[in-house]
């Protein structure tokens, strides 16, 4: 998470989503920088609003607008899948390595999710508190060209991006029923993505 006071903007990392090289690119411009743990780092929009939105609220009587990258849900849970796949993982019961893309969204679909296959989930990322503030600008990841422009222009500063934190490759093949089920049962997943910049 990456605030920049002074443009009244807070910058929501979802999980791979590429945050990580907008952390290392802007993390000396910005004036609240969050990296760990986790929980806080990919603090989604009802904790942000909840914990860290109040504290401008109530000491500075204002609001950040908030932004975020969404993936196209197949893609981001194939990055999640290649990911967990690395040979660092393997003996985890988060490793992937001698599963197929498609075992790995079925068991994603499952609930409970086996720990390998729970990833949380964009749209939940997303979600409001009731009376909350939701995010204001939210981006394709494929769209890197949109995100740095509006970024190079709120802050007016140039961003030199590296790219980190890369996933493996992997064959990321579904079968045409586990994709429809995928489509039809995590609808929500894919209608963040479509109403994205």
């Amino acid at each position: 998470m990456l605030v920049f006071y002074r443009e009244r903007l807070a910058f929501l990392a979802v999980p791979k989503t590429g945050s990580t090289a907008y952390h290392t690119a802007l993390h000396d411009r910005a004036d609240f920088v969050v990296t760990g743990p986790p929980e806080l780092k990919h603090a989604p929009v009802r904790r942000y609003d909840r914990f860290f939105q109040n504290i401008f609220r109530k000491m500075y009587d204002t609001e950040m607008e908030i932004m975020a990258v969404v993936r196209e849900p197949i893609d981001w849970l194939g990055s999640w899948y290649r990911f967990r796949s690395r040979q660092d993982r393997v003996g985890h019961p988060h490793s992937t390595r001698n599963l197929s893309f498609d075992e790995f969204v079925r068991a994603y679909m499952q609930n409970p999710r086996p720990e390998f296959a729970d990833v949380g989930s964009q749209s939940q990322f997303f979600r409001t508190r009731n009376n909350g503030f939701g995010a204001s600008h939210v981006f394709k990841y494929e769209h890197q060209d949109k995100i740095l422009n509006f970024l190079q222009d709120r802050l007016d500063f140039e961003i030199n991006l590296s790219r980190e934190n890369v996933s493996p490759p992997g064959n990321l093949t579904l079968t045409d029923e586990t994709e429809h089920k995928f489509r039809r049962s995590h609808a929500a997943e894919f209608t963040i993505h479509d109403s994205a910049l």
